[in-house]
């Protein structure tokens, strides 16, 4: 009986000590304030709940008015220092490589494959980076223009002889064909598989709780990716073995890559590098376009002046009959400013992970070694020291700014060494097709849609709206 006693009560101070240990972390200097959560499971399931606002994210804002802009938590069993800081966050980002690196966690590997470009670091990084901006650089994107503006007019055409489109599913639709033929010739018509309807199913458990057991959006989301990966695996197959002449998509340039004696790149690595390509370029771009044709149908005088500036583009060509040009896409000034605000507020990536290489001291704070760090865009986007009246659309918020990519207070699309290599192609594609949209359509709303905001993505469900053709006319 004293025997079991003994046993149990050293099993107690066993289970006190570790809990105490858990919500009291070691560290050499001091911890920000915050909450570990649960022993295991920390702060996870609030970090998941869903956000049905278009403000900061509830498990983020209330920690900041109870513990300021740098807390501790705990999520999916690892310790974690969440940034609202413009400075700190910012510091993360340029010191990546000295005191940071990138780090997601397993969850989120095991989705998008332990090689994929997120989780690679150093040289090996900047290899992948110089071979995506091949196809995405400067003269890559020339090349592309008249084919976005081509597929833009020809997609809008057929919507406007439906009753109705659903805003978000069709405009995901038309980029996913585009990027998918840019990267490795895909024809949906031709194919007797649907790859985008893997990634669909992929997508739709991206952001849920990561329980991998049949029957979960996550299980499902494993599933899709598994099944897309399986059909890039086989086109890289069949391409090799019936290999092209002169390279012409992303595919074939891999395929010489691969070949090269000593070469780093592995099939694995390029394989789980198209798919992040894939998914990337059309999920977050369709999000984009998808809240600005929102925010147009809600402000008529930006409405008004987006479309002077592209009829006067119309008005100063010299043949009607020509598509647009370089000059002509880099002259759409205040267009970028909309782009820039509509990035702004979408918040597509509200999350963003790095770890720390080594102690970190920061204002007041230390940052243990091994620790993730998340940094939080949205708390930067939407602070009201930075941005008067944050919650509302402005682009001319943007007139006499200098900001194109990445700041202290615009981290849209990242910002460092891993600022986001299709940053340009994204605004190519939003501002052709706002140009061929606005300068030959008009548009009623037939259903509002939802706003489901999460941790991970943000989505605009059920958004439809009717096009209707507008009268040919000298503009």
């Amino acid at each position: 009986m004293w025997v079991l006693f003994i046993w149990v009560s050293l099993l107690l101070i066993s289970i006190t000590r570790w809990v105490y240990s858990w919500r009291n972390p070691k560290c050499r200097g001091k911890l920000p304030p915050g909450s570990m959560g649960l022993p295991l499971l920390g702060e996870t399931i609030q970090f998941f709940k869903p956000n049905t606002t278009s403000d900061i994210p509830p498990f983020v804002k209330e920690r900041v008015k109870k513990y300021g802009p740098i807390f501790k938590t705990s999520l999916v069993g690892r310790p974690v220092i969440v940034s609202t800081d413009p400075d700190l966050s910012y510091f993360v980002f340029q010191q990546e490589g000295r005191y940071f690196q990138s780090w997601y966690p397993e969850t989120f590997t095991k989705i998008f494959g332990e090689n994929n470009v997120g989780s690679l670091h150093g040289f090996m990084y900047k290899y992948l980076k110089s071979m995506v901006l091949t196809l995405f650089g400067h003269d890559g994107l020339k090349k592309m223009l008249p084919q976005v503006e081509m597929t833009a007019n020809k997609r809008l055409l057929l919507w406007s002889n439906q009753d109705s489109v659903e805003l978000k599913d069709a405009t995901a639709s038309m980029i996913f064909d585009l990027t998918a033929k840019k990267l490795i010739s895909h024809d949906p018509d031709k194919s007797s598989e649907n790859l985008r309807a893997n990634f669909v199913a992929f997508i739709q458990g991206l952001i849920s709780f990561p329980f991998d057991i049949p029957g979960t959006a996550y299980h499902k989301c494993l599933k899709g990716r598994e099944k897309a990966m399986k059909m890039l695996r086989t086109m890289l197959q069949e391409r090799r073995e019936k290999q092209r002449m002169f390279p012409s998509d992303f595919f074939d340039y891999v395929i010489l890559e691969i070949q090269k004696e000593g070469t780093i790149l592995t099939e694995e690595i390029a394989l789980d590098l198209m798919f992040v390509l894939l998914f990337a370029s059309f999920e977050t771009t369709s999000l984009a376009l998808t809240l600005a044709i929102k925010f147009l149908s809600d402000d008529t005088a930006v409405l008004k002046r987006l479309t002077e500036e592209h009829e006067t583009i119309l008005r100063n060509r010299e043949d009607a009959g020509t598509g647009l040009t370089w000059e002509e896409y880099k002259s759409m000034t205040y267009t970028f400013k909309f782009i820039n605000e509509t990035a702004r507020l979408a918040n597509i990536v509200p999350a963003i992970f790095r770890k720390a290489l080594r102690d970190i001291n920061f204002k007041d704070y230390t940052i243990p070694a091994g620790w993730a760090v998340m940094v939080c865009p949205p708390a930067v986007h939407l602070n009201p020291n930075k941005y008067e009246d944050p919650l509302v659309f402005n682009p001319s918020r943007w007139e006499g700014s200098k900001v194109n990519n990445a700041s202290k207070h615009f981290m849209a699309f990242g910002g460092g060494m891993r600022f986001c290599v299709g940053t340009d192609f994204t605004k190519m594609q939003m501002a052709v097709f706002l140009h061929s949209l606005v300068t030959k359509y008009r548009w009623e709303e037939i259903k509002g849609g939802n706003i489901l905001r999460t941790p991970g993505l943000q989505f605009p469900n059920g958004y439809h709206v009717k096009l209707h053709q507008k009268e040919t006319r000298e503009c």
